[in-house]
């Protein structure tokens, strides 16, 4: 068997729906085809790429390295197809941007101000769990511009050509428990309190399982780790099956409480980068003033700004007109 671009495409929908019913959907296939699809696709490589556990499907380790290639490839077919219509009807190619980005808060607030201010540009988002492989789409000019982050102790492989940016050096981690937890009760949680629980991670993010893994261990704490997206954690972190590490720009609900964590243990360092200096100054005002409305928005780092006498926990940082 042959791996054609629509086998890649169905691997990309898999990892990124995080179920085989959920993909099936998406590529508008029934589950059986695309289970056997994925059977093909793993007996022609050689290996499984996916594990499937009760929470959904995760890639194992050779799958994220096909991942790894495959969604660059992905991304460059769907852009020259795009190209190619637009060639055929007629259409001058008009400006665009094309932004990468590990998950934030911020990315809402951050489009709206781009779209404000280059209007007429088309903007494309495409969202990754791997720092390391948005920096490489950059650097392979598939990507412009990308916003990161790098996990403490964990760096990141920033390519010589680009051109990079902190936005924030070091953003501490959160925990995110049931709202009826015990040490949802207290404004700042120990590690020591949640030793007899469970804690969730997500392992295709670069550097977040050696960070969870360092921080416990320092603690003095082995506690029973699952390996889950985000979305699934959240989930059971709200009936209590779970505790994991958030960002502090992450709101609270009824069911959840986010909470910061005694010391700040872990933080993360949050980067911009493009191949130029042009390219950072296009967009980084814009990420800027989005990233402290975000922070705004949560009362928990709002708090624990005031707390450490960052007055950004007031002002929510230096804005940037939308219209500028």
């Amino acid at each position: 068997m042959e791996l054609e671009v629509r086998h890649l495409r169905a691997l990309c929908a898999i990892a990124d729906a995080g179920s085989l019913h959920k993909a099936a959907r998406q590529l508008g296939m029934s589950q059986p085809s695309l289970t056997t699809q994925l059977r093909r696709i793993e007996n022609a490589l050689g290996g499984q790429l996916f594990s499937r556990e009760r929470t959904g499907c995760r890639p194992t380790p050779l799958g994220r390295i096909v991942l790894s290639r495959a969604r660059p490839l992905v991304t460059e077919m769907r852009a020259l197809v795009a190209e190619t219509k637009a060639a055929a009807a007629g259409r001058g190619e008009g400006p665009r941007l094309r932004i990468g980005s590990t998950a934030s808060r911020a990315i809402p607030g951050w489009l709206r101000r781009l779209r404000v201010r280059l209007p007429g540009t088309e903007i494309s988002l495409q969202m990754d769990v791997s720092a390391n492989a948005l920096l490489r789409l950059v650097a392979a000019a598939q990507l412009d511009v990308v916003f990161v982050h790098e996990v403490e102790g964990s760096p990141l492989r920033l390519p010589e050509s680009l051109r990079r940016r902190v936005l924030l050096d070091r953003e501490p981690q959160f925990v995110s428990l049931a709202a009826d937890h015990p040490a949802a009760e207290r404004p700042v949680v120990r590690l020591g309190d949640l030793a007899d629980d469970r804690w969730m991670v997500d392992p295709t993010v670069d550097g977040e399982w050696d960070g969870l893994r360092r921080v416990l261990s320092a603690a003095g704490l082995n506690p029973p780790v699952l390996h889950g997206d985000y979305l699934t954690a959240a989930s059971l972190v709200a009936t209590g099956e779970v505790v994991t590490l958030c960002q502090p720009t992450s709101r609270g609900r009824a069911d959840m409480a986010v909470r910061p964590l005694f010391g700040d243990p872990l933080g993360v360092r949050l980067l911009v980068a493009a191949r130029t200096e042009d390219e950072l100054n296009a967009v980084y005002g814009e990420l800027e003033a989005a990233y402290w409305e975000a922070a705004r928005q949560s009362a928990a780092y709002t708090e624990w700004l005031l707390r450490a006498g960052d007055p950004r926990g007031a002002t929510g940082g230096p804005l940037v007109p939308a219209t500028r």
